[in-house]
């Protein structure tokens, strides 16, 4: 069994992802926070990758319930990173200050 901790900064973006741990892990957290690099184009492996609108990610889980949170919290976290880039007062997590520092390399 391999036990990989996932870097949401520098996690590579291109091909497909399979996030798979216990209850409580931060999944959907971690999710969350790749569709938004994604959205932002951030941390392309290549000049010609670009940023991807909603339609063109796919993200999948198992149960209605399950997907109405992971949607939920896709949605907040696309809101906080909006706000947070617009320079609001008090917007921002560590995460979100990483992506900032990372987004100008």
């Amino acid at each position: 069994m391999l036990i990989e901790t996932l870097d949401n900064l520098t996690l590579p973006l291109s091909g497909i992802r399979l996030i798979e741990a216990g209850a409580g892990t931060g999944k959907t957290y971690t999710i969350a926070a790749l569709y938004l690099r994604l959205i932002l184009g951030h941390g392309a492996s290549n000049a010609a990758a670009r940023q991807l609108m909603p339609p063109e990610i796919l993200v999948v889980t198992f149960t209605n319930a399950a997907t109405e949170e992971l949607r939920e919290r896709i949605r907040r976290r696309l809101v906080e990173g909006a706000a947070f880039f617009r320079g609001e007062e008090g917007a921002g997590d560590d995460f979100l200050h990483g992506l900032r520092a990372a987004y100008a390399e």
